[in-house]
């Protein structure tokens, strides 16, 4: 590793194998099952499976779930697809926090042996009143004082279900005037009388994030416990609670900076009133940034990998642009998938000098710069159709497509001169006509005149009908996420559109998840959730044009 840029989490952690206070590294991803992931998390996700592989050491997948009030089976499911799709393999190390909470209770009546926690009759208000501020000390709660018997006993009492909800907490015996309020004597477990996903009605107390955390990091014997920024002030509450529990080897808590996408929105409460509303179709919806919307849309761990490592890793907060993450997508698709030819706005073009009847079959390159993807045969015929933007009957400047008297060329075929057009009883151009040149084949290795236009078309006898969905980001980008009156989002109103277009034929037989760059049109993917087999739904991921550029 000699030689190489690391980024500050590496060095400590050279740092830690090279002093000696660890001889391994162990890491994990700890979600709370509460919600969706979306793509911050993927930036957790990555590194601490990535670390893990750059030093041969292990990654646990744990589920955060002390808090039976959120949590659902369906979020785990769904963050287990998303961590497994990332790449970030945890082999046979899946675990839950409610694993352990024996062990939690066993260690919080060892804090109570030793002096060091209480049982608090305070109502939650109180507790807020006598914590203090950030410039004030807070004061002693009246309970502080009681001897270890009785809250041996009180506490007992709390696990056996002899006390309602919000009657008794138990709190670390800390230092109430210590300048971090999360130090200022903590609740570590609450009463509440609910039946958790993973273990029933066996507790009815639970313990909170702070204190249940750093046990589960220690448990598992992860070495480097690496967590967001806003994690910091709580670093010495972590250590606290290893250090009293008498833990051997504890772990290190290292804080790095979340990843921030700007313009999107992440927020379950605001996701869980989309889906509520029937705004989007569900957390998967292609406009969202959960992994599993990102991932329906077409996006690719590969591209998503790209986005995180270019985002970087570092202590101060920073935002990057959607388009950051679009020109990833572009850059792992553009060798990779093969470039058809799809109308998404079809205006009738007929040649008049071809014959009736007849169809070839021309060799298209499916990749023009990736030559191993090799090529298909494309049908061709009199009547075809090509996109309503490729012709206009009075042309701008600099307009070289199709249009009264110019010739263009068909991609992969050949040339047309436009000669005439045929409209509705609005005036509207319904159908244009157009002559061919024989001598003008592509492939054919003829020689002569050029032209400055080339667009795509589809065999109005061979194309294949279906729904195109066009999406932009759901969020008004020139108003910002949220309106700063009552905090509501601020939706943008056509982020999907519907285009009923035209295919080539062999993309009639794309499965579910597959991948195609539609020529000029961008890149698209099967729809995972809406297609049938023979009728693909097809997503816009990203369109061609990128606003991005990498940094020299």
């Amino acid at each position: 590793m000699e030689g190489e840029s690391r980024n500050f989490i590496e060095q400590i952690i050279d740092k830690d194998l090279a002093e000696g206070r660890f001889d391994h590294v162990q890491t994990r991803f700890p979600p709370e099952p509460n919600g969706y992931l979306h793509i911050g998390h993927a930036k957790s996700i990555l590194l601490n499976y990535g670390l893990a592989q750059q030093y041969h050491g292990k990654f646990n997948m744990r589920f955060d779930d002390t808090n039976p009030t959120k949590e659902k089976s369906e979020f785990v499911e769904s963050i287990k697809q998303d961590v497994a799709w990332l790449g970030a393999d945890w082999e046979d190390r899946l675990f839950f926090a409610s694993d352990y909470f024996q062990i939690m209770y066993d260690c919080a009546e060892k804090l109570i042996m030793k002096g060091k926690a209480f049982v608090c009759d305070l109502t939650a208000e109180q507790i807020r009143e006598y914590r203090g501020t950030l410039t004030e000390p807070g004061k002693n709660s009246p309970y502080r004082d009681r001897s270890v018997e009785e809250n041996l006993k009180l506490f007992r009492e709390m696990r056996d279900g002899k006390y309602e909800d919000g009657t008794k907490v138990l709190r670390a015996k800390i230092d109430m005037a210590s300048p971090n309020i999360n130090m200022r004597d903590p609740v570590i477990y609450r009463v509440a009388h609910m039946t958790h996903h993973n273990t029933g009605d066996a507790w009815c107390i639970y313990p909170m994030y702070d204190f249940a955390h750093p046990i589960e990091d220690a448990v598992e014997h992860i070495t480097h416990s690496i967590c967001t920024l806003e994690f910091e002030d709580h670093r010495p509450l972590y250590d606290w609670v290893v250090q009293e529990c008498e833990f051997v080897q504890p772990p290190k808590q290292i804080e790095f900076a979340k990843l921030y996408l700007n313009n999107v929105v992440t927020g379950k409460r605001y996701i869980k009133k989309l889906v509520e509303e029937g705004i989007v179709d569900g957390w998967d919806d292609p406009r969202l940034v959960s992994i599993s919307g990102l991932r329906r849309r077409g996006y690719t761990p590969e591209a998503i990998k790209m986005f995180v490592e270019l985002a970087g890793v570092s202590k101060s907060n920073s935002i990057c642009e959607m388009a950051m993450l679009e020109y990833c997508i572009r850059e792992d698709l553009k060798l990779k998938k093969p470039r058809m030819m799809a109308v998404l706005n079809p205006l009738k073009l007929v040649i008049d000098n071809y014959p009736e009847d007849q169809v070839e079959y021309l060799d298209a390159p499916n990749n023009l710069e990736n030559p191993e993807l090799g090529s298909r045969q494309l049908p061709f015929c009199k009547e075809l159709y090509i996109e309503q933007e490729d012709f206009m009957e009075v042309p701008i400047k600099k307009y070289f497509r199709l249009f009264p008297g110019n010739e263009v060329r068909l991609m992969n075929a050949y040339f047309v001169k436009c000669t005439d057009v045929v409209k509705d009883e609005a005036g509207n151009v319904i159908e244009v006509h157009c002559t061919y040149d024989p001598e003008t084949k592509s492939g054919s290795g003829f020689e002569g005149r050029k032209v400055k236009g080339t667009i795509h078309w589809v065999s109005a006898r061979h194309a294949v009908p279906v729904e195109v969905r066009l999406y932009e980001n759901i969020i008004d980008e020139e108003k910002g996420v949220y309106n700063k009156e009552d905090g509501s989002l601020n939706l943008k109103p056509n982020s999907l559109i519907v285009a009923k277009g035209l295919v080539e034929p062999d993309l009639a037989k794309a499965e579910a998840g597959e991948k195609f760059q539609f020529v000029r049109n961008g890149f698209f993917c099967v729809d995972t959730k809406d297609s049938e087999p023979g009728k693909p739904v097809f997503n816009r991921i990203v369109s061609l044009k990128s606003s991005f550029k990498l940094p020299k």
